[in-house]
């Protein structure tokens, strides 16, 4: 099994890819504030879940369950503050809003999953 075989990987993903497609209509000024720091947290969600799905150790690979849930939280913070900038609608706040909580969801489960097994390569049933 590979981590883009894991739908919460294949998720994350996409995600990133929209967040950063948006960031791109704030304005220049923001480019290198909050544009990066969106571009950033967006990426490093499925980019931690890729770097402990690599490791042998179920611990670490927990870890970056972790560090990922963490990023999918700063994630919405900047959404949240490029809506309230009027940067993007209440509309696209809450859709992506929605899909990084069935994100956030979906990681808990695969979490709850290598707890209870050990068992790296498992899908959760989601």
């Amino acid at each position: 099994m590979r981590v883009e075989d894991l739908r919460v990987y294949q998720k994350l993903f996409e995600l990133t890819l929209e967040a950063h497609k948006l960031t791109w209509t704030f304005p220049k000024f923001e480019t290198y504030e909050l544009g990066s720091q969106l571009r950033r947290s967006s990426n490093s969600a499925p980019a931690n879940l890729a770097e402990g799905f690599g490791n042998k150790h179920t611990n670490i690979y927990l870890e970056s369950i972790s560090r990922s849930q963490g990023e999918i939280r700063e994630t919405k913070h900047h959404l949240k503050i490029a809506q309230r900038k009027n940067y993007l609608t209440y509309e696209q706040l809450n859709k992506l809003i929605l899909e990084y909580e069935i994100s956030s969801k979906m990681l808990y489960k695969l979490e709850e999953s290598l707890k209870e097994t050990g068992v790296k390569n498992k899908q959760p049933k989601t």
